[in-house]
């Protein structure tokens, strides 16, 4: 045997060996659904892009039931921007009058949804987009923020204008899809209780739709390791009372607060764990689940 092909022969070997030690974890979730915040750098770079693709592909080969829910603000950002069209933040959530949310429709449901399904079914997979609005699957409320005044101390509530929070999730055309080989790519737009149609933060959708259909893993890609102590060291795993003492001392903060507090609501609904996982470092989510030390920050219920 030449030395080339030996080296080919140990090559396969060792990949047999990464398989042989992922089964007990496929054979853990096999049958389980999973749902998948999918944004940030990841979404933006090509090769990551297709990565993920594959990683979802080959998750609903060996038997999970993977449910992608995808971002977009740099793209609605970048698109706002080029129609002039004016916006600002409060607490992290646009503002959004009725000329914003057809932009924010058009390329949160439109653009970026058919980019995610198309790389999904290239790499052999079976994906359909979806909004909220299909099948009533994410009735809202309007999204409300208060500001307190410190000079008088009144509480001052805030128009966020078309922005909702999750109110009710309908799974019914979700459990369409785990019978199937149908992988669904959800839009973050729903709608409100007037029929409006509502921007709604894509980490809030993700977790509303992990506890409304019961999800062993919410998985939220992000732009950092994970969550890191104070000396900058990655926490591998945490209970929701930690989690809450490290927000409490400021070791949790900025926009890392609102997907720990999404992860928070979930695993104390009816979600087993959510991971904080870095979503620029290709195959995350596979070495999350099926590898004994995982890849980010896991917050797990009880």
């Amino acid at each position: 045997m030449s030395d080339d092909a030996s080296e080919r022969r140990k090559e396969w070997l060792a990949k047999a060996d990464v398989l042989i030690e992922a089964l007990p974890y496929m054979r853990q979730y096999a049958g389980q659904a999973i749902v998948v915040k999918y944004g940030g750098h990841a979404m933006g770079d090509a090769a990551l892009s297709d990565a993920f693709a594959r990683d979802i592909v080959l998750l609903k080969q060996v038997g999970l039931h993977p449910i992608v829910v995808h971002g977009g603000g740099p793209q609605i950002g970048a698109m706002l921007e080029r129609l002039k069209i004016k916006s600002e933040f409060i607490d992290g959530l646009r503002v959004t009058d009725q000329e914003t949310v057809e932009i924010v429709e058009m390329v949160l449901s439109g653009s970026i949804n058919k980019q995610i399904v198309s790389a999904i079914n290239a790499a052999g997979g079976f994906a359909i987009g979806l909004s909220g609005k299909d099948g009533n699957l994410i009735h809202c409320d309007k999204a409300k923020r208060t500001k307190r005044d410190p000079d008088s101390n009144i509480e001052k509530v805030l128009d966020l204008g078309l922005v909702g929070e999750p109110k009710t999730i309908n799974p019914h055309i979700l459990d369409l899809f785990d019978a199937s080989d149908i992988t669904p790519v959800i839009a973050p737009i729903g709608v409100g209780p007037k029929g409006e149609t509502l921007n709604i933060n894509a980490d809030t959708v993700a977790g509303a739709i992990a506890d409304a259909v019961g999800a062993k893993r919410l998985m939220v890609l992000t732009d950092i390791a994970g969550v890191l102590d104070q000396k900058g060291g990655l926490v591998a795993e945490m209970t929701p009372k930690q989690a809450r003492a490290m927000i409490k001392d400021g070791t949790i903060d900025g926009g890392m607060i609102p997907k720990i507090e999404t992860c928070l609501k979930a695993v104390e609904g009816n979600v087993e764990g959510a991971v904080i996982i870095d979503g620029r470092v290709p195959h995350a989510l596979l070495v999350e689940l099926f590898t004994e030390g995982g890849a980010g920050t896991i917050i797990r219920g009880g």
